[in-house]
């Protein structure tokens, strides 16, 4: 219970500011040359005045900015997040379809950045002037310099073509029925190359991040009064050093979570990954407005929960902040 009130005070201004992620998004779309209507006359070679006029109070788009934002809210209020006009279908359903394949790419990208990261940081903490170290240094250069498409087109060229180990694209091979083990090793496979691509940039970020802070933490005045105790060096390392060399680390990966949305969108249109980042940008060619506002809100939504969730984290860490939750 001791996390309850400060988790319920974060909630209530997730919530708020969930409402004025919605309204922005809402006005800025409305700034974007074209609507929906432009786009249905243009596939249909052209419409009479009559036609675009009944089309346009079809979509409430006769009425002025701010009704249509009231009548988006009250929507939104009521889980109707509209109707698709490109794919023929209630976008809800369609966000839903998409967002677990999104949500599988994202958190292993995160888990493997994370976790190869600060390892790599943490070894190279120890032997700050030894190879490993210098690894790093230049890993981190070249992980920060490339961007995540560039990645992605060379992990396709080396690693799908040249030594053909993983597939060109998609999720899960057609022919394969969509259920059992074999089902899920084979999204697994399909898995590697675009979580791979997305997190390299995060590895090279989270490598040098702990790597400096593990240092700062091992000069410490409790790090030597725990050495000169005579306590073995490991349980000096991973059980005093470790839990404060991480809090930066978990503070970046908290902070990065939105970042890592928008890398999908150009991993999952490099891979043909059927997520929400390829819904985004089918949708932002075809202008299909409704569409892209939820996968706005959505995204929005993950990333406040990864915020909570990275409060959650700090507690378990560090007793001090649970000291103050009290």
């Amino acid at each position: 219970m001791r996390h309850a009130y400060p988790i319920a005070i974060r909630l209530v201004q997730s919530l708020a500011l969930l409402v004025c992620v919605v309204v922005l998004n809402f006005l800025l779309i409305q700034l974007a040359p074209g609507d929906t209507v432009s786009v249905i006359v243009g596939e249909m070679g052209g419409a009479s005045p009559e036609t675009i006029a009944a089309l346009k109070a079809e979509y409430g788009l006769d009425q002025s900015i701010p009704a249509q934002l009231g009548i988006y809210l009250g929507k939104v209020l009521t889980g109707d997040l509209g109707y698709s006009h490109y794919f023929n279908r209630p976008v809800l359903g369609l966000i839903l379809e998409r967002l677990p394949a999104t949500i599988l790419l994202v958190v292993t990208s995160l888990i493997l950045a994370f976790v190869v990261g600060t390892a790599l940081g943490i070894f190279s903490a120890r032997r700050p002037k030894g190879i490993l170290s210098h690894f790093v240094t230049v890993f981190s250069l070249a992980g920060f310099s490339a961007p995540v498409f560039w990645t992605g087109l060379m992990m396709l060229i080396v690693f799908a073509s040249l030594i053909p180990l993983f597939p060109v694209s998609g999720m899960a091979d057609v022919a394969r029925p969509g259920q059992g083990l074999g089902y899920v090793l084979d999204v697994l496979h399909h898995l590697v190359l675009p979580a791979v691509t997305l997190g390299m940039i995060y590895v090279a970020s989270y490598s040098r991040l702990s790597r400096t802070s593990m240092l700062d933490v091992l000069s410490a005045d409790y790090i030597r009064t725990a050495r000169a105790k005579g306590l073995p060096e490991r349980r000096v390392v991973y059980k005093h050093a470790l839990r404060n060399a991480l809090l930066p680390v978990v503070t970046m990966v908290g902070m990065e979570f939105g970042q890592l949305f928008a890398g999908a969108v150009l991993v999952e249109t490099v891979f043909n990954w059927p997520g929400l980042g390829r819904l985004a940008y089918e949708s932002i060619l075809r202008r299909d407005y409704p569409t892209l506002l939820a996968i706005l809100l959505f995204s929005a939504m993950l990333v406040m929960v990864a915020n909570i969730l990275t409060d959650l984290a700090y507690r378990l860490i560090d007793p001090r902040i649970r000291g103050r939750g009290r």
